[in-house]
């Protein structure tokens, strides 16, 4: 399986910001514009949203008089070990294609958003609908035997589809480090870098927070049972004790009566 496994490369250094790739992923998704402003920067717009699953990140870097610019292609990295995955309570509503990438099915989805506080990367947005909305890798197109839109589209080739062994070994023919080769299981989304993965808004070693299991397994779990305990608790009381202080009471009433 693991040699059989597709993968998605993005090589920063061939990125021109062109985004392309943003504007193919729209047309193929049939995804709504997302009114935006000037805010000064050419990024545009300035984060992923339910009606955007990848985007460019643009990174302006200054030395001196010099200025250097980081382009990162944003999105869904389809994690080995994705921690949606593991905290989504409703079955099927993410699952994972036999390619290896993870795709969603919002008829599924329950809106809880763990996958939101379970992602290292920040990428699971909610639109309207109250549903999960992420990049699924066009599962649609590589099922019919296409490449993914924004692939297509990429000019300069800084998108490729492929094998992903032989993606992390031409690269490292190359002499190329590649980000998220054995991050989480390794990552369906590989990076090759220009510069450190912080200098791009990546984390340099993700991690599923633990913070989410806590809650979802632990602290909720407690909650919902305290929360039943104390009903019962409340009923047990009622049978046990107050029909019979209702009786004395009536009986201490009806003696003061007959006296």
């Amino acid at each position: 399986m693991a040699e059989s496994k597709m993968g998605f490369l993005i090589d920063t250094s061939r990125c021109i910001g062109c985004r392309s790739c943003q504007v193919a992923c729209k047309q193929w998704n049939k995804l709504d514009p997302d009114k935006t402003v000037n805010q000064g920067t050419y990024e545009n717009p300035r984060d992923l949203t339910s009606n955007l699953y990848n985007r460019i990140r643009f990174v302006e870097k200054t030395d001196g008089d010099n200025v250097k610019w980081l382009f990162l292609n944003e999105r869904c990295v389809h994690c080995g070990d994705a921690g949606c995955m593991k905290v989504c309570p409703s079955p099927g509503a993410l699952y994972r294609t036999k390619e290896g990438f993870v795709a969603y099915d919002k008829e599924k989805c329950i809106a809880c958003k763990y996958c939101v506080s379970a992602c290292p990367f920040g990428v699971p947005r909610y639109g309207a609908d109250d549903k999960i909305s992420k990049c699924h890798l066009c599962f649609d197109r590589i099922g019919a035997g296409m490449s993914p839109a924004c692939a297509k589209a990429c000019p300069t080739q800084t998108l490729q589809y492929g094998p992903r062994i032989g993606l992390i070994a031409k690269s490292k023919a190359a002499k190329k480090t590649v980000y998220g080769e054995a991050d989480l299981s390794g990552l369906g989304v590989l990076y090759l870098l220009d510069d450190k993965p912080e200098a791009y808004g990546l984390p340099a070693n993700p991690s599923i927070p633990t913070a989410i299991f806590l809650w979802k397994d632990v602290l909720k779990p407690l909650g919902l049972l305290g929360f039943w305990g104390s009903v019962v608790g409340v009923l047990t009381h009622y049978v046990t004790f107050g029909p019979r202080k209702l009786e004395e009471e009536n009986s201490e009433k009806g003696g003061d009566a007959h006296g």
